[in-house]
């Protein structure tokens, strides 16, 4: 892979990454409701679920799509299903402020890992990735491009843990808390307009 080319994908993985969507909406939230640290195992597995998963749709994950296309229908409504459900779980979420009283808790690293499965702007970066830079589909040039989103992707999220966490401060009344969750839920159905 020439610098042009690599140049151009770590644009693509940072572009891609840093902007809004489930994973980063998901993730602001976390860290305004949790905290950076009890958000590390969610951020763990956004980045290291994503990186695999790019890696097995470059071996040949897509072709399961060709093959039986009304599968990609079934995963689209599933997604949908899902997105809709962690955006109702989030605009009832109470966070730090009852979280004695709670049995709230931010998603672990497997269910993070497992998200990236339904999420469809993960879809989207995943299959445009492996489309534009890895069009042979070579073990080596699948590795590179999840290697490279999986460096470019961690810091681009982690950055959104901190400006959830930022907002921490201003979220220490439970009626700005309980606004700022139904805002992020509000974003998280938001997202799925490109999917519709």
């Amino acid at each position: 892979m020439n610098i042009e080319v690599l140049s151009a994908l770590i644009v693509f993985a940072f572009v891609s990454s840093i902007t809004p969507g489930p994973n980063n909406l998901m993730l602001m939230n976390s860290g305004a409701n949790f905290g950076f640290k009890k958000t590390i195992p969610h951020m763990l597995g956004v980045g290291m679920g994503f990186t695999l998963m790019i890696a097995l749709v470059g071996f040949g994950v897509i072709k399961l799509f060709d093959e039986f296309p009304l599968s990609y229908e079934i995963l689209k409504v599933l997604s949908i299903v899902y997105l809709l459900y962690l955006a109702f779980k989030i605009a009832c979420s109470t966070g730090n402020l009852e979280q004695k009283s709670s049995n709230a808790k931010p998603f672990n690293f497997v269910q993070a890992a497992l998200f990236q499965w339904v999420n469809p702007k993960a879809w989207t970066m995943a299959l445009t990735s492996i489309s534009i830079y890895a069009p042979t589909k070579s073990v080596s040039a699948v590795l590179f491009v999840s290697i490279v989103f999986g460096i470019v992707n961690l810091p681009c999220i982690s950055s959104w843990v901190v400006l959830g966490q930022k907002i921490q401060v201003l979220l220490t009344d439970k009626k700005r808390l309980r606004a700022f969750n139904i805002s992020m839920a509000i974003l998280l159905i938001l997202s799925l307009y490109p999917v519709l």
